[in-house]
């Protein structure tokens, strides 16, 4: 059966979490990561390129998995954002903030509602202890700042996208459905490692769609999505590097 992605029910979001409590939470897995090289293991695979442009940490990794790039038709299919219905971006009078800074947040909520929709395949695949314990600090994290978007877009009286959105949503390192289909029919260690590539390939999305915002004119001056913003960069490329690591341990 299909996991579904209903946090208020099945993993409740404490309605004090804040930014520097879910960056607390991912501390120790950031620490954990910072002994490990970013750089993958010349054994393993690489995950599908990220599409559009990256800031310079990005960079450095994408050209270290240069020698192992993927398929074009793979990249094609993640290029640009894609969304069913999202209505136009009005800016309240003197608020601080843009049209980028909306569309981030409510882009990320469904990148960030696919990845959690990931993890729960994690229990009923048979994964390793190593990699349920990764799934379910990524769920924790990201299920947590979902919340934190959907607040902010209503506090400047935006759209608020749901955590089904990702359904009709494609930005870029997303999973095709071919690839969620691979990933839901995957068993064991062979879930494992595809878990961790494919997770790789959606964290480096996300790492791209931080460098777009920042990037954009007068984006991300208000405190609150720069502090997230950062945040998410920081603690997914801690993620991509500890997740490399766990590809070269599988035997």
């Amino acid at each position: 059966m299909i996991p579904s992605f209903t946090p208020a029910s099945d993993r409740p979001v404490s309605p004090v979490l804040s930014r520097s409590s879910l960056w607390l939470v991912a501390l120790p897995f950031v620490a954990a990561c910072a002994a490990a090289s970013t750089t993958p293991p010349a054994t393993a695979s690489a995950p599908v390129a990220a599409a559009g442009p990256a800031n310079t940490a990005p960079s450095a990794a994408h050209d270290a998995h240069a020698a192992h790039a993927a398929p074009a038709a793979a990249h094609d299919a993640h290029a640009g954002h894609t969304m069913s219905s999202m209505p136009p971006v009005t800016i309240p009078a003197g608020a601080m903030i843009t049209e980028a800074d909306v569309r981030f947040m409510q882009h990320m909520i469904a990148h960030h509602a696919q990845a959690v929709f990931m993890t729960r395949l994690a229990d009923s695949a048979g994964a390793s202890a190593r990699v349920l314990t990764l799934a379910r600090k990524i769920d924790l994290s990201q299920a947590g700042e979902i919340k934190i978007m959907q607040d902010w877009l209503r506090e400047y009286g935006q759209h608020v996208p749901d955590t089904e959105s990702w359904r009709g949503m494609r930005m870029v390192g997303m999973l095709t459905e071919e690839q969620l289909a691979q990933l839901q029919q995957a068993r064991g260690t062979a879930f494992d490692r595809l878990f961790l590539r494919l997770m790789i390939q959606h964290h480096e999305g996300a790492i791209t769609m931080v460098a777009d915002l920042l990037k954009s004119p007068r984006a991300a001056q208000e405190v609150d999505i720069s502090v997230l913003a950062n945040e998410i960069e920081a603690a997914q490329m801690a993620e991509i590097g500890l997740m490399w690591q766990m590809l070269a341990d599988i035997p």
